[in-house]
């Protein structure tokens, strides 16, 4: 449960309040019980008079005014102090709830300027727009300097992102340029009048993966300067991903000798489809080549009340809780087996979180007492 800054301050004015005006109370009470208490000389004969005429000591009857003063005083001062509790302990509360508005006032009226900072450093975020500034022109102080401080964060993150686009500009020209060449050649070698029936079906499949792996540059590199934001999503089953990569992947899963389970229900989500499938793809291949012989992968899809699940579990060598978050670092793996191994780069499943963020989900892996690794990953469902 969420406690505004507000209802925080307007609760510790009214318990100030309260703490305050209990102590004062507490004070005032034993100011009028020590009032009330009798002094030394109400305590003599001479003070005691009936009949106009004062008692003498050894009269019976100076005993009994005695005591009946006594009594007079204890009832007039218990109720003396009964007074004072109860009347300052309604009024304690009185003041309490006033304070405490009051404190709400207050709040409203001190945390008001914060309102324009949230709306313009909510705009932003929402549209990526880190030209944006909050230039507040308020003459508070603290809140001044906290704006000025945000706009210059702003301005730091502004200067990275202009680098980092134009770094991807002259990236993307340098990926597209050999990939280009691959297809003209690939292109040319099948077109020739005599080439083979097999060159033909290599260089078919060949100008297939170079159409994926250029669609899939596009994609990254449209991802990176979206600022890590899918621009233009598009509806598609996730189920229908799953299941043509694990099409493409049963070929190396025999080789492997790893069985792999499916259980894919629909899951109607929206975004980058080849993005989507590169961070499938990575998951069904970690899962299948950090596995052992005889291993077993479970890859399943389903769909929540606004969000759509992919599951990749898969058996292997037991993985320790605090590795967990290590292995989404990029040229990370677990077990120590880094750079030079032969499964991959290390950069698969920080693609997948990158992915996964980037469509407004997220990533979270746990290990499996068995041995291994569950992997699941979120999604925005279709219409949500």
């Amino acid at each position: 449960m969420k406690i505004s800054v507000r209802l925080r301050f307007a609760v510790a004015c009214g318990v100030v309040f309260l703490l305050t005006g209990g102590l004062l109370l507490a004070v005032v009470a034993l100011i009028v019980r020590q009032t009330l208490e009798p002094r030394s000389g109400l305590q003599q004969p001479g003070f005691i008079g009936v009949g106009g005429g004062p008692y003498m000591p050894w009269q019976h009857e100076y005993k009994v005014a005695q005591n009946r003063v006594a009594q007079v005083r204890r009832v007039y001062q218990a109720d003396a102090v009964k007074n004072v509790l109860t009347v300052g302990a309604a009024a304690l509360a009185g003041g309490t709830v006033v304070a405490a508005g009051c404190g709400w006032r207050a709040a409203r009226w001190t945390l008001l300027p914060l309102r324009p900072m949230t709306a313009s450093a909510r705009r932003i975020a929402q549209t990526h727009d880190l030209t944006g500034r909050i230039s507040y022109e308020g003459r508070d102080e603290e809140v001044r300097e906290l704006a000025d401080t945000v706009d210059a964060i702003l301005g730091r993150l502004a200067r990275s992102f202009d680098g980092q686009r134009r770094f991807i500009a002259n990236a993307s020209h340098e990926l597209r340029t050999p990939l280009t060449i691959n297809r003209t050649l690939v292109d040319v070698a099948v077109r020739r009048p005599d080439a083979s029936e097999d060159v033909r079906r290599l260089g078919e499949s060949l100008l297939v993966v170079n159409t994926r792996h250029e669609r899939l540059i596009d994609g990254l590199l449209a991802l990176a300067e979206g600022e890590q934001a899918v621009l233009d999503p598009r509806p598609f089953d996730l189920s229908d991903v799953v299941e043509h990569v694990l099409d493409l992947a049963a070929q190396e899963a025999d080789e492997q000798r790893v069985t792999v389970h499916r259980l894919l229900d629909p899951a109607p989500t929206a975004g980058e489809p080849v993005l989507v499938e590169r961070l499938v793809q990575n998951l069904v291949e970690n899962a299948v080549r950090h596995n052992q012989a005889d291993g077993q992968v479970w890859v399943s899809t389903r769909q929540r009340a606004d969000r759509v699940e992919l599951v990749v579990a898969n058996s292997g060598l037991p993985v320790p809780p605090y590795e967990i978050e290590t292995i989404f670092e990029p040229f990370r793996r677990l077990h120590g087996d880094r750079l030079r191994s032969n499964r991959g780069s290390g950069l698969g499943l920080s693609i997948v979180r990158v992915v996964a963020e980037a469509h407004g989900g997220a990533v979270a892996a746990t290990p499996r007492e068995e041995g291994g690794l569950t992997v699941t990953v979120e999604l925005p469902r279709e219409g949500a």
